[in-house]
């Protein structure tokens, strides 16, 4: 986190109500005119900030203690210590709303700069973080959540509704999240870009909305999950017909395409050549498929090449396929 301290900034400490804990975090915007100059020239968004604490002070009605907000961030990426943590906001004057949530101001505004940048986006989540390592739960929302107003202005917003995600951020790499007072289930899903489910099946969760304060989550990595390829199924009186028809057959008909994957089984155990593992269960089929037969220990009348259920079971054990009657 790249923080511009109130030291820095040359304000003295904070006269603004103690409040250890809160719900989360709401996102603010300035709600005015925000000149585009600010993209080009940060020492521009330091007077940005400044400017605003001067005139929330100057409010005799509102009867501001501070700057509304515990921290602001701007479009360079800079996030820019307000009350700071463990500080009660002022944002609209009204202590009640203001006890469930701490503020975070971007500087953008209704004119002028008014699409965040990445970098904004990322300061924004540093001061979130911050904030929810010192007493803030993993509510994230916009100021209009609690109050009839446009603020936090429509693409901001649009991306608290989104969990505030980091731009260009990647699904959750795994690991664990301890349970804090105030979060649910849905809130850690946004917080790891992964949904409420997964979380669920990783811990065995049966009510997804009981979790208790020290519980220690398994966060899923976010990947898609590698798809077992399905095993074939042959059907055994099918490919046993097609070992009885087949070779006195002219050409060579494939009556049952499920043939070649007994075939490309033979191939494997070395009992018959690539070339003849067409579909057909032919006669040098035939004679393979006997070799398998004296390989499993049948004889006589029991090896002379036509499938019988536990042979081809065995067969397809083997070597990756399953049989049906």
């Amino acid at each position: 986190m790249q923080l511009i301290t109130r030291k820095q900034l040359g304000w003295p400490a904070s006269a603004a109500p103690l409040q250890a804990t809160t719900k989360g975090v709401k996102v603010h915007y300035t709600g005015g005119h925000v000149p585009t100059a600010v993209l080009k020239d940060h020492s521009l968004c330091i007077a940005l900030w400044r400017d605003i604490r001067e005139a929330h002070l100057a409010n005799v009605h509102e009867n501001y203690s501070d700057v509304a907000y515990n921290y602001a961030a701007c479009g360079h990426g800079y996030v820019l210590e307000g009350r700071g943590i463990g500080k009660r906001t002022g944002a609209n004057g009204n202590q009640v709303l203001n006890r469930a949530h701490y503020a975070v101001l971007g500087l953008i505004g209704s004119s002028g700069v008014i699409e965040p940048t990445d970098e904004l986006l990322n300061a924004i989540r540093d001061a979130i973080e911050h904030l929810q390592e010192h007493g803030a739960g993993e509510e994230i929302k916009g100021h209009r959540d609690g109050k009839a107003t446009a603020c936090p202005g429509g693409p901001l917003y649009a991306w608290v509704q989104k969990g505030a995600p980091r731009p260009g951020g990647k699904p959750a790499d795994g690991g664990t999240h301890t349970v804090k007072a105030g979060d649910t289930l849905t809130a850690i899903a946004k917080r790891y870009s992964t949904t409420v489910g997964a979380i669920a099946s990783a811990n065995g969760l049966k009510d997804p909305d009981r979790i208790s304060v020290g519980q220690q989550l398994t966060i899923p990595d976010g990947k898609a999950p590698t798809a077992k390829p399905s095993r074939p199924v042959v059907d055994f009186s099918r490919v046993r017909e097609a070992a009885l028809k087949n070779p006195p057959a002219k050409g060579q008909p494939v009556t049952y395409a499920g043939v070649k994957t007994v075939e490309d089984a033979l191939v494997k155990e070395g009992l018959l050549s690539k070339s003849l593992a067409d579909g057909h269960f032919g006669s040098a089929t035939v004679t393979a498929y006997a070799g398998w037969q004296r390989r499993c220990g049948w004889r006589g009348a029991a090896a002379d090449g036509i499938p019988g259920k536990a042979s081809l079971t065995k067969l397809g054990k083997r070597r990756g396929f399953d049989v049906k009657e």
